[in-house]
């Protein structure tokens, strides 16, 4: 319950970005409440004159128009309130999935590595998306299950202090069996949630996974898996309906019994004299009404539930720490300046909360116009270096100094606008050719994206399909091997112009053949700038400057290509395996 009260809390500061659409539907409710107590005031009179006075319809006919404008103000405001709480819902939504994107794009692929696609996406899409009826329903009724039945007080107690005590007394009746049941469904829905996300997550990973299922003969495996969530999801779905059943057949039980009492109350008082038809027929007209935003409450309540459910999650993403980037202090610079003088210094970073260590004091320093390889065994921190210095993560002790600058003061958008990355596996866009080239920048002409692709031996098989640059390639480049998929990312780079590279397994996997031509493209990209190389295979390497040797998260020899060759350390031992490095 303590969790349910904290979230609660929260997304009500994210109404406040809809602050007068919400005030607009708890307006609209309230005179809609006061319209009701006229309507109620007007047909007590009508019915008193009529059937007790004897009065005829001209009589009553201005007391009938009355009713009949009361009843489409009233209708009126009905509609505005559905209308204001659909914009309050939309705005929050907007601005939430905003955040959300923006908090999960500045946390970067460090953090969404370690975490499902599936459930990520689930989160931003119908997490979001699941908050609707909390904002346009539940949040709006709640104020007006207190402004509502106040106002009906207000006008009966003077009228009817019994019957006004009676509604008092029994109106926290509603509020206190729906907070009891209200903890076994939050219990429920949160379940629920976590079902529909694992199920999310497991159809996208079998998704992607279905080229390697079939492979295997496991697709059929897969489809008996996820029928078994999808069951488990619906179990849990029911379980929550039956919660909700069950409580909304209490809440009338509820409302129905109080009603009664005040209607007897009524009755006896009528009978005996004590109280006046006209006033006794207003009463029992509003007493239905007291309870109804009450029981509209509860079951509000059980249709806001899986938006608060999703939001625990949300508020989990964008509550997980994130770097504050701070003013850029890094002047723009032209490629051919490259003066980027790059030292990490004694540099500790691990994983999983400390339990997996990945460098441990490593020292390594990057000269203006230097180019440096990094090689070594598989998990001996290469690539956790690459993601320091395109900030994707932090050091958890150590500096990083960028032309003796710390790089944490520096302002992340306008250093990575230096950088050209061209990992081992680059990311392709369901677009096509000449759009995911623009990406490195948006504003190049047709020519410049045309240039950058044969500088980077891509223009030939892009020319070769189906509509050369304007092919759509397909989820992750599916129509792309991956030498050619390789290729589109060296034109990226290409296009970038930027100061400093990264190459990070740039070849790794690839076929003498294409390796030969991206090695060639590489060549012709890395003149005149300052280059990081995280090498998988010894081609690259062996014209470098600096390579160091990294083994254990530090290094451990540090020299030229013929120099290490003459140590006999473990740059030999691995270039004499297999001619590189696995």
């Amino acid at each position: 319950m303590q969790s349910r009260l904290r979230v609660d809390r929260r997304l009500i500061q994210q109404a406040r970005s809809a602050r007068l659409y919400l005030a607009l539907t708890i307006g609209f409710g309230t005179l809609a409440g006061f319209i009701l107590v006229g309507q109620a005031l007007l047909l007590s009179q009508i019915v008193t004159d009529v059937f007790l006075a004897g009065k005829t319809l001209s009589h009553v006919q201005p007391q009938l128009l009355l009713l009949l404008v009361l009843s489409v103000a009233r209708a009126g405001f009905s509609w505005g309130v559905e209308v204001a709480a659909q914009k309050t819902s939309g705005q929050v939504k907007h601005s939430l999935r905003q955040r959300l994107i923006r908090h999960l794009f500045i946390l970067g692929p460090a953090y969404t590595s370690g975490e499902r696609s599936g459930e990520l996406t689930n989160t931003v899409v119908e997490g979001v998306e699941a908050l609707e009826a909390y904002f346009s329903q539940y949040l709006p009724q709640l104020a007006m299950a207190a402004l509502v039945p106040l106002t009906i007080l207000i006008f009966i107690l003077p009228l009817d202090l019994t019957s006004g005590l009676v509604l008092l007394l029994t109106a926290p009746l509603i509020p206190f069996f729906m907070i009891l049941i209200g903890d076994a469904a939050n219990r429920l829905t949160q379940r629920q949630w976590k079902s529909l996300s694992r199920m999310s997550a497991h159809f996208l990973d079998s998704l992607q996974g279905l080229t390697t299922l079939k492979l295997l003969g496991r697709s059929r495996d897969q489809t008996r898996v996820i029928a078994a969530i999808s069951d488990q999801f619906k179990q849990t779905t029911l379980g929550v309906l039956r919660v909700a059943f069950l409580s909304a057949l209490v809440l009338e039980m509820v409302a129905t019994i109080s009603t009664a009492v005040v209607a007897v109350g009524i009755g006896l008082r009528l009978l005996y004299g004590r109280l006046i038809f006209e006033q006794a027929f207003f009463v029992l007209i509003l007493a239905p009404e007291f309870y109804l935003p009450l029981r509209m409450l509860g079951t509000r309540f059980h249709a806001g539930m899986s938006g608060v459910a999703a939001a625990e999650r949300i508020f989990e993403i964008l509550d997980t720490p994130s770097r504050q980037i701070k003013p850029s202090t890094l002047q723009t610079r032209d490629p051919s300046e490259h003066r980027f003088d790059i030292h990490l210094q004694n540099v500790h970073h691990s994983y999983d909360n400390g339990h997996r260590g990945a460098l441990h004091g490593l020292t390594l320093q990057i000269a203006p116009g230097e180019k440096v390889a990094i090689v070594g065994p598989s998990g001996s921190g290469k690539s956790t270096i690459a993601h320091l210095l395109l900030r994707f993560i932090d050091p958890d002790s150590g500096s990083i100094t960028i032309d003796g600058q710390p790089l944490d003061s520096v302002d992340i958008t306008a250093w990575r606008s230096q950088i050209a990355w061209v990992p081992q596996n680059p990311y392709l866009f369901n677009t096509s050719v000449g759009e995911n080239i623009r990406l490195a920048d948006p504003n190049a002409t047709e020519e410049e994206v045309i240039r950058a692709a044969q500088q980077a031996h891509a223009h030939e098989f892009i020319q070769a399909l189906p509509q050369a640059y304007d092919t759509l390639l397909g989820e992750r480049g599916s129509r792309l091997s991956g030498g050619q998929a390789q290729r589109v990312a060296l034109a990226r780079a290409f296009l970038k112009q930027a100061p400093f590279l990264i190459l990070d397994e740039a070849t790794a996997n690839l076929d003498p053949e294409i390796e030969a031509h991206l090695q060639q493209a590489m060549e012709h990209l890395l003149q005149d700038r300052t280059a990081l190389i995280i090498a998988h295979r010894l081609g690259v390497v062996q014209s470098a400057d600096t390579i160091h040797v990294i083994a254990g998260g530090r290094v451990i020899e540090t020299g030229s290509h013929t120099a290490l060759l003459e140590e006999d350390g473990l740059y030999s031992r691995l270039f004499a395996a297999h001619g590189g490095f696995a």
